[in-house]
């Protein structure tokens, strides 16, 4: 039976009229962000972490030595700090960790790996700040949630030790966007098209190959990762991004657990004050994240 609050969202979102011009939607989607507001307990810290603009939210029972490492949603040309900053804040409450959101660069001034550069950038930050990284957890959303799993690609590609598990909330993970539920889910989806997404990945790679390890995961070899969730809504047209992730990581011996979310739409958790499930779902990660992060 259909959720009147998703409903409600759904036409909300359908009904709106986004702009072309990058500068306009960045400016759109900061501001639908910033709307949300912020509970009054999240404190907020501007840092630079080694050279790329982050910024912590805690809240009062955060444990100091526990953290997640946040890479917002935007398919690499928009969002920000502003956009996710209250996403990122209640997922470090639902963790009982500190969160480090990552304001890394976006295309099309700053190509392909610059984003990847500047989320491996924070991650040696944490570790150079003394925390453990099985005390670690990153997460991220869309692009981000991609960005989670080619980061740790590079941690691996590095020698850094890994960190203790990563939260892929409706990723996007393959740039060539040949999944058959951006056809199938076309219709039922009111934030993602194959058309923008395929634009997104053309300003985010330039002349780069979309089939790119470090680019698009899913064509990677993910042995030695540490445990997955991988969070999708079940009318997005990014679903089956999400079970190739699921699918490609498990079949390297990575724990994976893929919770498919009946009639949400992308990256719902992001609407957590309206909506119920989204809230539920991010209650969910905090509890897996609270299960694979060692000192919990």
């Amino acid at each position: 039976m259909s959720e009147p609050e998703i409903l409600a969202l759904r036409q909300q979102i359908a009904a709106r009229r986004p702009a072309t011009d990058i500068a306009q939607r960045r400016r759109d989607i900061d501001a639908r962000g910033l709307a949300f507001g912020l509970a009054q307990d999240v404190a907020v810290a501007v840092v630079d972490a080694g050279g790329v603009a982050a910024e912590w939210t805690t809240t009062p029972s955060a444990d100091q030595d526990r953290a997640v490492l946040y890479l917002h949603g935007g398919g690499y040309v928009i969002g920000s700090l502003a956009s996710h900053r209250h996403l990122s804040a209640e997922i470090g409450r639902v963790c009982g960790a500190r969160a480090l959101a990552v304001d890394y660069r976006l295309a099309p001034e700053h190509r392909f790996p610059a984003a990847l550069q500047d989320a491996l950038t924070a991650y040696r930050f944490l570790l150079d700040s003394g925390i453990k990284p099985q005390r670690i957890c990153i997460a991220g959303d869309s692009a981000g949630g991609g960005l989670v799993v080619a980061t740790m690609l590079a941690i691996r590609g590095d020698g850094l030790p890994q960190p203790g598990c990563g939260w892929c909330i409706s990723p996007w993970v393959d740039l060539t966007c040949a999944g058959a539920s951006m056809q199938d889910n076309a219709a039922r989806d009111p934030t993602v098209q194959k058309a923008n997404v395929l634009d997104f990945a053309g300003l985010y790679l330039n002349d780069d190959d979309p089939r790119s390890q470090l680019a698009s995961p899913i064509f990677a070899d993910l042995r030695q990762l540490p445990p997955l969730l991988i969070q999708v809504g079940s009318v997005e047209t990014l679903l089956d991004d999400a079970l190739m992730l699921a699918r490609t990581a498990s079949t390297t011996d990575v724990f994976v657990d893929l919770q498919i979310w009946p009639e949400m739409i992308h990256v719902w958790h992001l609407y957590y004050p309206q909506l119920a499930a989204g809230r539920r779902a991010i209650a969910a990660g905090g509890e897996f994240v609270r299960n694979h992060v060692i000192g919990s």
